[in-house]
């Protein structure tokens, strides 16, 4: 049986990506078949298209795509925790999602909820993930302590005002439009701020009494690290989730107050007890019902070059892009 699926053939821009017909994978062992009916589109995709990430030598051409949702067809030998006709959703699988059915490890697979549509499962991957490790293996926020979200409206973000909401954090949140600030503001943050506004860092400062933010979660750094640094807290931590170029600071101001930058890899990059804690987190947050992924846009299976474009200049983008695959 052939299927569809949008393929990388060769290193480069969106127009290497090609929908064409493969054969339709089998399970091996510790790995389930999925029918996969959305697929989440990252920036990491872009870069992994292009060759700026390692594949862990898959060669060309390969599925692109690394979250998705959809129903387990078939289960490989070993597998106890799904079976057939369960929905899940699935987060970084090299294998890729972007295509009719895909096959992936039983350690990207997880439950999802009745409560949640396929295209919001295809929005938890990589952006929870990614939120959850910044905001505690990385950035280490207690109950109690101010967070800052830069581009908190966007997939990253609005996962992140999610997680720290519900996990006792007070919330600051940036936004480049109105709509961003209103959804921000609706998801649970405790104030917004435009980060078009001239002296928009000064307002955050004085929003906690001077005494600046315990956690921030920089989406941009190459625009806005420096300034993190006049804002941050003493002993405060900066965690860098996005860059995308070089920047100059002044060492001495995280000298004073004895603060750090941290930077997060690919949320892959993660030992096992880790990777479990984070799963266990996401699952939660479906079972009391705060996660509610937000889907900023649908594509159709022939359109995913389009989505690459978009996913890298998302400025004002609300939430998650995603690709509906099953054309529902």
């Amino acid at each position: 049986m052939s299927v569809r699926a949008v393929r990388v053939t060769a290193l480069g821009g969106p127009e290497v990506l090609k929908l064409e017909t493969i054969p339709k994978p089998t399970p091996k062992q510790g790995e389930v078949l999925i029918r996969v009916y959305s697929s989440g589109v990252n920036p990491c995709d872009t870069y992994i298209r292009r060759g700026d990430f390692n594949l862990g030598n898959v060669p060309l051409p390969f599925v692109t795509g690394l979250d998705g949702a959809g129903v387990v067809e078939e289960v490989g030998q070993g597998v106890t925790e799904f079976k057939t006709g369960d929905r899940v959703y699935i987060v970084g699988e090299y294998s890729g999602t972007c295509a009719d059915y895909t096959v992936a490890l039983v350690r990207n697979v997880a439950s999802l909820s009745d409560q949640l549509s396929f295209a919001q499962g295809a929005s938890i991957g990589i952006p929870y993930y990614t939120a959850y490790k910044a905001l505690y293996p990385l950035g280490r926020a207690r109950p109690g302590e101010t967070v800052l979200i830069h581009g908190a409206s966007g997939a990253v973000g609005t996962a992140a005002v999610q997680i720290a909401v519900a996990n006792g954090q007070r919330v600051l949140g940036t936004a480049g439009t109105e709509k961003g600030l209103e959804l921000v503001k609706k998801l649970g943050a405790d104030q917004v701020f435009n980060h078009r506004d001239e002296g928009y860092t000064d307002k955050i400062l004085e929003a906690t009494g001077g005494k600046g933010v315990d956690v921030i979660l920089e989406m941009l750094a190459n625009v806005n690290l420096d300034k993190d640094l006049d804002i941050v807290a003493f002993r405060g931590r900066v965690v860098v989730v996005g860059c995308r170029g070089n920047v100059e600071i002044n060492p001495n101001k995280t000298m004073v107050k004895e603060s750090s930058v941290i930077g997060l890899g690919l949320y892959l990059i993660v030992n096992e007890s880790e990777w479990t804690e984070i799963k266990a987190a996401i699952q939660a947050g479906q079972k009391v019902g705060w996660l509610v992924p937000i889907v900023a846009k649908e594509y159709r299976l022939e359109d995913v070059a389009q989505a690459h474009i978009d996913v890298i200049n998302n400025s004002g983008t609300l939430g998650k892009l995603v690709v509906n695959v099953a054309g529902n």
